[in-house]
């Protein structure tokens, strides 16, 4: 029994295409996002992973002439449905980018920066909030004395996990994180992973990642992508060990890419 199977559907993908004008971008996927699981999307460039990812909060849509068919459901209920509030969408399925893209603000004002658009105001809540979402994203030891330092200071490591906190603070469902640690040294990596496997038993992750090391150390669940198809999905071990299909087998054990 896969992970998936024996854990209830957060998100789930049905039927979906995708397109960019007249390119179709990813066909006809079937896809379950499991709760409170990590599901890495691995495949070459350009095989539509990071599409599928942008569509499950609607980030797709910010990208001129993109166009879908079929559903994406949320907690059983499409997100595309009349009248939804695609800002709610983006809180409750927060997004984390290949790189860190803190603004020109304070450490603090980075991570309350969502917590002030969304109408908090009250100002104990607020840095409680900051201080949760900085010790979720084990970085509030590191930064605590210096929250009114610019974020631009930071090292790479530490600015991508205030990106995280950011995402955090506004208390998404779903965290979705698109190569969060391809432009980081190893030991920021390092931290990265272990932050993923903390921060599952409270939230659903959903990761792209083109290294097959960390697919493997931190998914409970991998979907292999190639050419905007999902060619196999499964429990990671069964994926990296015992693949079904020739071109996972091919993939994972790097005879292409």
């Amino acid at each position: 029994m896969t992970p998936a199977q024996n854990s209830r559907a957060k998100m789930e993908a049905r039927r979906l295409a995708i397109r960019y004008g007249q390119k179709l971008a990813i066909r006809d996927i079937n896809l379950t996002i499991p709760e409170h699981q990590v599901t890495a999307l691995i495949g070459p460039s350009g095989c539509g992973k990071s599409t599928f990812l942008r569509s499950l909060n609607r980030m797709n849509e910010l990208i001129p002439h993109t166009s879908h068919d079929g559903e994406v459901l949320l907690d059983g209920h499409s997100i595309h449905e009349r009248g939804l509030d695609v800002v709610d969408l983006r809180r409750r399925v927060g997004m984390v980018f290949q790189r860190s893209n803190p603004f020109p603000k304070s450490i603090f004002e980075n991570v309350a920066y969502g917590l002030r658009v969304g109408g908090m105001r009250d100002k104990q809540d607020i840095a409680d909030r900051v201080e949760r979402s900085l010790r979720n994203a084990a970085l509030w030891d590191e930064v605590k004395d210096r929250l009114s330092e610019s974020a631009l200071g930071m090292s790479g490591g530490q600015q991508q996990r205030v990106c995280i906190a950011r995402a955090l603070a506004v208390e998404p469902e779903v965290l979705l994180m698109d190569e969060p640690a391809s432009a980081l040294d190893p030991i920021a990596t390092a931290k990265i992973e272990e932050l993923i496997h903390e921060l599952k038993s409270r939230y659903t992750i959903a990761i792209v990642t083109h290294n097959m090391q960390q697919a493997a150390r931190v998914s409970d669940v991998t979907a292999f992508f190639y050419m905007g198809e999902l060619v196999e999905v499964g429990a990671t071990e069964q994926i990296f060990t015992n693949p079904r299909e020739k071109r996972t087998e091919d993939y994972v054990t790097g005879k292409f890419g």
